[in-house]
């Protein structure tokens, strides 16, 4: 695995460590521990925005790597991409919004998003991982696109 798997590995950690500790967040609102709750979603909410910015950075640094499995899972794996991608994007702008009502002690509308933004970051994790798994681990990588900064200075 070169360096695009790497990072891609600590991103995945970034993502799925973000997804559980969402997880615990959850489990003590429930039972009504309000302080470890905020807590947890706070720290949970900065992994995951932590994922967001590294994620960026690999792919100006490192460029995007292709699936390089074989031919006949191509098609199959871009549509489970753009599922995760679409999946991630809403995960993400709930979770600002959530975040938000949260901040401005706005709890009834905090409370009805929130399941769903919980339930969709699950979900984004696990399929970013599926994915993971499919790029680096399962299948060996396709090719590296060029990043930017090798556009940009010609190389």
């Amino acid at each position: 695995m070169g360096i695009a798997g790497y990072w891609g590995l600590f991103n995945e950690l970034l993502m799925i460590t973000s997804a559980v500790i969402v997880a615990f967040g959850w489990y003590f609102i429930r039972h009504k521990r309000i302080d470890v709750h905020r807590k947890f979603m706070l720290t949970g909410a900065s992994l995951g925005a932590a994922f967001f910015v590294s994620y960026v950075l690999s792919t100006f640094t490192i460029g995007d790597t292709y699936f390089g499995g074989p031919k006949k899972y191509n098609a199959p794996y871009q549509v489970f991409l753009q599922f995760h991608v679409i999946l991630a994007t809403a995960a993400a702008v709930m979770g600002v919004i959530t975040l938000r009502w949260a901040l401005r002690a706005r709890f009834n509308k905090h409370k009805k998003i929130a399941p769903w933004t919980a339930t969709f970051w699950f979900v984004s994790a696990l399929t970013g991982l599926a994915v993971f798994l499919m790029l680096f681990v399962i299948f060996p990588p396709g090719p590296t696109t060029k990043s930017l900064v090798q556009i940009l200075v010609g190389h």
